[in-house]
């Protein structure tokens, strides 16, 4: 402890060593003081989370901004942090308890003390320390895993035991009014900047889980993703994706979780005029275009898959209603699949969505598959030769490579023979670090991008 303040080498000490010390006999006495006064500190760690738990405010504003600065603090957020350990130290002195002096901890101060028990992270504290280039922390069971450039690697940290891990949950959910427990295993928190956890308790998954994806604020127009440290693509990849998109192509991106389809999406939409109608329907705000692109006339959806009033399909309906002049769907799923064919393929190209596909060839028949599931009678084929001819029409496949983010292909998806092919336009070579493109637009994508274009 330096200066009265927490020490995380301390703390990080005190981890490692935990537990490998075993009390001597001459100890016994102490040991059940000890334990009084653990009882002590459990019972007033018990009044501050019920404190802090409580809605705070005149408005409903005024509340929901007191509920993020708590999940805030959960999060590491240092600012938030020092607000909420202000408030347990002013509800210490109001109750007169500004120490416990049987109680021994490694902390600065009760309040400290209390702080790590009620909103701390235990030994995430000393992952967060750490937070340049952390994209993501996993947690399964007592593992730690740090996720950075899109690669995930065993920590030097972990939990002692599972217990902490539930604890850290059930702070989460309470400041956020939700709930982990036997009738409902799982929980998301969403704070404004786009940063979310996701938990799953004991029962659901094999071992409690609790994954933390922290939104990055930096956002990127094409031109940066050409250069280091990116390199996600080249400069002719560049012009490539920006003839498509003032060609209105309507474009899939496919890829692994982390390997940048988001961002390349964000990317693109970043090089439209500010003034041109796009609709943004996703599951959780990710691309947080608003708050970015203030001046953009967008419209976001946030859906919900458990509530039909708020689901993709009912977002969809709205959103053709809205005059859109493009639609960005961050995921197809089921529900939602016929629906976008069907706003493609009437007026709204220059389109944009994911897919979970393995490779580019498989895409349409991925999407055709989601909308047969609605019961209504098809031909297979039919569908998929007009999925691949109007949905997606230019379809761009990502990786990470050597914890680099790339875009591996991007090729024209058509419909030939009775059958999906790729036309390659660029394609990644690992050998040489580097892309080749070995062939040019078909003439009918050259026809449509030199008319779209004049215009």
């Amino acid at each position: 402890m330096k200066n009265g303040r927490f020490s995380l080498a301390e703390f990080a000490a005190k981890v490692r060593t935990e537990g490998e010390r075993e009390p001597e006999a001459g100890e016994a006495g102490e040991s059940r003081g000890q334990s009084d006064s653990s009882e002590d500190f459990e019972r007033l760690a018990g009044e501050i989370r019920t404190y802090l738990s409580a809605p705070r405010g005149m408005t409903e504003e005024e509340r929901r901004q007191y509920s993020e600065t708590l999940n805030r603090a959960v999060l590491g957020f240092p600012q938030e942090r020092e607000q909420v350990l202000a408030v347990i130290e002013d509800r210490l002195f109001r109750l007169r308890a500004q120490s416990l002096p049987d109680y021994k901890h490694p902390y600065g101060s009760l309040a400290e003390a209390l702080f790590a028990e009620v909103v701390g992270l235990h030994v995430l504290e000393l992952v967060l320390a750490n937070r340049q280039g952390l994209e993501e922390i996993q947690v399964l069971g007592d593992r730690i895993y740090e996720v950075r450039g899109g690669t995930a690697s065993l920590s030097e940290f972990r939990f002692a035991s599972v217990r902490d891990v539930e604890r850290i949950q059930q702070n989460l959910v309470l400041y956020n009014n939700d709930r982990i427990n036997p009738r409902k295993r799982w929980a998301e928190v969403m704070l404004r900047d786009g940063s979310r956890v996701t938990m799953t308790g004991f029962g659901f998954t094999s071992r409690p889980t609790l994954t933390i994806r922290f939104y990055t604020v930096r956002h990127y127009g094409l031109e940066a993703l050409t250069a280091p440290p990116y390199r996600t693509m080249s400069e002719e990849m560049r012009r490539m994706l920006l003839a498509a998109l003032r060609g209105r192509y309507n474009m899939v991106f496919i890829g692994p979780t982390n390997s940048g389809k988001t961002n390349l999406m964000k990317a693109m939409i970043a090089e439209l005029p500010d003034d041109e109608r796009v609709v943004t329907i996703e599951g959780r705000f990710e691309m947080m275009l608003g708050r970015d692109f203030p001046g953009k006339n967008i419209v976001e959806y946030e859906t919900s898959e458990e509530d039909p009033a708020h689901s993709a399909a009912q977002a969809f309906k709205l959103a053709l209603r809205q005059s859109p002049q493009r639609i960005i769907h961050a995921e197809i799923r089921d529900d939602d699949a016929n629906i976008y064919v069907r706003a493609c393929t009437r007026g709204h190209a220059g389109s944009m969505t994911t897919v979970h596909a393995n490779r580019l060839e498989d895409v349409p028949e991925a999407i055709a598959d989601m909308c047969m599931l609605d019961g209504r009678g098809m031909n297979p084929e039919r569908l998929t030769k007009r999925i691949a001819e109007y949905v997606t029409e230019l379809g761009v496949e990502m990786k990470v490579w050597r914890g680099r983010r790339i875009v591996s292909r991007i090729g024209e998806i058509r419909w030939d023979d009775g059958e999906v092919r790729v036309r390659e336009w660029a394609v990644f070579d690992e050998s040489r670090d580097a892309w080749f493109y070995p062939n040019t637009p078909s003439s009918r994508a050259a026809a449509w991008l030199m008319k779209e274009v004049a215009q």
